[in-house]
């Protein structure tokens, strides 16, 4: 009967350590809180804006998004733009860039290639946040000069939709559900298509919707890392609900074999007992 002390010690110890997936999705929280944020903080600054844009009101299917970060008042690309709260929508253009950066810096579970094209990718979407905070562009520089605030769009569109599709791809790297990883790799493919489309739009000069087709490129984005940052943080309620956090099916096997003896054991007692 002393065989059964080692094993009902032992079995508390094991118990007790702490699951190394549990630590990691514990560190991965903080990165999907990171990204939830940057984009809640675009839609916020997006609506501020817009919001204080009466005169005439402003359209969220007819104006461009990077109108909103133009004081004017002035008139170019066959739009008039005059932002009263400008400085909110670069606020957000910054802001949004630069966490969603140190989001994609704070996931664990990427490796090797995976993880510097994520770097590069998160790196894409922030330099051109701050492009088209520091440019707030009508869309039409002066001659022979770069126009920053198209070249931050592009990489932000770009460098966004393409991140979302590999974080979606790589879902079980990072703690994504498999629902909202299938989810950022449709908005992503989405996104890039709509790119496309803005683009053909924007130079024909028809100003059809034009609006509307930007944010087709650009909203997949913010609803992406919506979906993936509020999927990271609740990874742990659902690890638990699925019995991730539990003692797994080997682990039960290799204890199996204890019980087993103690209950053969325990058999044998009864057995001779009754033959005296």
């Amino acid at each position: 009967m002393t065989e059964n002390n080692p094993t009902s010690s032992s079995e508390p110890k094991e118990r007790a350590r702490p699951a190394p997936e549990a630590n990691q999705m514990m560190q991965r929280r903080p990165a999907g809180a990171l990204l939830v944020a940057g984009a809640v903080i675009f839609f916020l600054a997006e609506f501020i804006a817009a919001a204080a844009w009466t005169d005439p009101p402003y359209s969220y299917t007819h104006h461009y998004i990077s109108n909103l970060g133009v004081r004017g008042p002035l008139e170019a690309l066959g739009q008039f733009m005059k932002s009263p709260l400008a400085w909110v929508m670069n606020t957000g253009f910054f802001l949004f860039g630069i966490m969603f950066f140190i989001g994609v810096a704070a996931l664990k579970g990427l490796r090797s290639w995976r993880r510097w094209a994520a770097l590069i990718l998160g790196a894409l979407v922030a330099l051109g946040g701050v492009l088209l905070a520091f440019n707030p562009g009508s869309g039409e520089p002066p001659d022979g000069a770069v126009d920053y605030h198209a070249l931050g769009a592009f990489a932000s569109i770009v460098g966004g939709n393409v991140l979302a599709m590999l974080l979606g791809r790589q879902r079980q790297q990072v703690g994504v559900t498999p629902k909202a990883g299938r989810a950022m790799v449709v908005l992503g493919v989405f996104g890039l298509a709509s790119m496309v489309a803005f683009l053909v739009v924007a130079s024909s000069g028809a100003n059809v919707l034009i609006g509307l087709v930007e944010r087709c490129a650009v909203y997949p984005i913010m609803v992406g890392f919506i979906c993936a940052g509020a999927s990271i943080w609740n990874h742990r309620t659902v690890a638990r609900s699925s019995g991730e956090g539990e003692t797994s099916r080997p682990q039960m096997l290799k204890q199996q074999p204890a019980y087993i003896n103690i209950i053969k054991m325990r058999a044998k007692a009864v057995a001779s007992a009754k033959l005296f």
